[in-house]
């Protein structure tokens, strides 16, 4: 009968789970460079932070859009709308 190891026996650290490697050529080079490099795999560039006064007027402003476009479409207007978006939804795509 063959030996079992016991909990013990093993290494402390499980064994970790093999990165995966991206199927985008462009990415694969791009963490082959950045890892020959010695960069930090985690380092993402800086993003700016929002303005908060910018961004609830730009929000406030699509809000009023939407309602504002559909106040003023005819029904005719609405049926072409919904006729078009039942067609793209409906629609047999190419395999």
């Amino acid at each position: 009968m063959p030996n079992r190891s016991s909990k013990q026996d093993r290494d402390e650290d499980p064994p970790t789970k093999r990165e995966r490697c991206p199927r985008d050529p462009n990415q694969l080079a791009f963490d082959v460079v950045r890892e020959a490099t010695g960069e930090d795999e985690k380092s993402q560039p800086e993003r700016k932070e929002k303005n908060p006064h910018a961004v609830a007027l730009g929000r406030l402003g699509g809000k009023k859009g939407v309602k504002a476009r559909a106040a003023k479409l005819t029904a005719r207007e609405r049926s072409v709308i919904a006729r078009k978006a039942a067609q793209a939804r409906w629609h047999e795509r190419e395999s």
